[in-house]
């Protein structure tokens, strides 16, 4: 469903990633984990649109994307729920969460009509949202705001899912709840990418992992084999 080919990308003259390739098949869930400065949010940054790669290849769905406008890839199918959760703080709730579904839905007659089903399948999933529907999203706490990231990115029923750093900053009880909803997401067989400062926690969710290094892969295999991997037990597992 994903696929990334020798991916070279950066910020001015200084080059991140270095010809980084994973892929990700459909219905999996794959995790990207590494140091800090390894490049993994420049990973999700280049293959979302955010950021246009300087060199390689990213296919979405057997369609190369790389280059496209990141508003012509979430059409495409792909939706990134970036690190740090990027809320629009003065809109409510309900709002950023229709600005989820913007892109294939009717822009003007019909567009919240349309959004409904979705909007009840993201409630159902996190009951708090619904109850601060018409609260700012900016006043929100910091596992509110990433459930509504979550939702959000729901809202565009995507192809692929990048989630970047969604337990960053959070409590770990918020923290434990935010893997509780990837294990559900992986249950309905939403296809997903996941950056994840936890290694450990990543590792107990993903059907694959990646481990990045100085802008390039390193390391790759199932969750078991990379739990006996001395080189990964030692720097994110021990």
């Amino acid at each position: 469903m994903l696929i990334v080919d020798d991916l070279h990308a950066g910020y001015g003259a200084s080059e991140v990633l270095v010809g980084t390739s994973l892929a990700v098949k459909q219905g999996a869930v794959v995790a990207l984990i590494g140091a800090n400065g390894a490049g993994k949010t420049t990973t999700m940054r280049a293959i979302s649109g955010v950021l246009r790669p300087s060199h390689g290849r990213v296919l979405l769905d057997g369609k190369e994307v790389q280059g496209l406008d990141a508003s012509r890839i979430a059409r495409l199918g792909l939706a990134h729920s970036p690190e740090g959760r990027k809320v629009f703080g003065p809109l409510s709730v309900e709002d950023n969460l229709l600005l989820g579904a913007y892109g294939r839905l009717p822009k003007f007659l019909g567009f919240k009509a349309g959004a409904q089903a979705d909007l009840d399948r993201v409630y159902e999933l996190f009951p708090r949202l619904k109850d601060r529907a018409r609260q700012a999203s900016g006043t929100l706490s910091g596992g509110e705001q990433q459930m509504l990231a979550i939702g959000r990115a729901l809202m565009a029923r995507p192809k692929v899912m990048l989630l970047d750093e969604p337990s960053m900053g959070l409590a770990p009880v918020i923290v434990q709840e935010v893997f509780r909803t990837i294990r559900r997401l992986k249950e309905e067989g939403i296809t997903l990418l996941l950056v994840e400062q936890f290694a450990k926690s990543a590792l107990e969710v993903a059907d694959h992992a990646y481990v990045m290094e100085r802008g390039r892969i390193a390391v790759e295999g199932t969750p078991d084999e990379l739990r006996r991997n001395e080189r990964v037990l030692a720097a994110y597992l021990g």
